[in-house]
């Protein structure tokens, strides 16, 4: 089976889900050092691309995260709406007339989350989705490199996504809100990371039990 956008409505119902289970818990990190809302708004944006998901399923990779990423800029508030938009559009720019195998799609995730990094002005160890992503996008580039299999490399990405959460527990925040908590925002874990990670590991899931190959 090839990995294709047709897996989008697939996707798409699964991240609704997980979001979806694990929103109270989600929404109690939040509440600890942020504004809340956060559960709220990505709910938004997802049920936004559930709307979409048939036209987005027909697209070829570009024109699909394109539209992903117009899509949540459009429908999703926060911060967490302008950097998910970003991820997506850069990743569309970077991935564009080029082959979207397992190694160019690493690549252009990779640059997608320096685009990221750029338009928050954060890096890893702020206590923010960055702590998830870019170890992520790294880990996704060296095993692309590798040869290693897909399904052995779905089960890493959700380790080392784990492992990215759980960092920022300790870390000391220095952007949004959770900044002006100082000290006191140590000892809890980053809500951004989390559904970061929950979409990561339902994602690779998802691309598990398909049984997908790299186009």
């Amino acid at each position: 089976m090839s990995l294709t956008p047709s897996l989008f409505p697939e996707l798409i119902q699964a991240l609704i889900e997980t979001i979806d289970a694990h929103a109270e818990e989600v929404t109690e990190l939040d509440q600890a050092i942020g504004d809340g809302d956060h559960v709220f708004n990505l709910q938004r944006g997802l049920q936004a691309l559930r709307e979409h998901a048939g036209e987005i399923a027909t697209l070829d990779w570009v024109a699909a995260w394109q539209k992903i990423g117009m899509t949540v800029m459009a429908a999703v508030g926060g911060a967490s709406g302008s950097l998910y938009a970003t991820l997506f559009i850069a990743l569309a720019k970077n991935a564009k007339d080029k082959l979207i195998d397992l190694a160019g799609f690493s690549d252009a995730f990779l640059q997608a989350v320096e685009a990221v990094k750029q338009r928050g002005k954060s890096d890893v160890g702020e206590k923010t989705m960055l702590d998830v992503l870019v170890p992520v996008a790294k880990a996704l580039r060296e095993h692309a490199a590798a040869g290693k299999p897909l399904a052995e490399i779905l089960d890493s990405l959700s380790l080392v996504a784990a492992e990215g959460v759980e960092a920022t527990r300790e870390m000391l925040a220095t952007k949004g809100r959770a900044s002006f908590l100082g000290e006191r925002s140590k000892g809890h874990i980053d809500a951004g990371a989390k559904t970061a990670q929950l979409m990561i590991a339902a994602i690779a899931e998802v691309l598990k039990n398909a049984q997908v190959q790299p186009a």
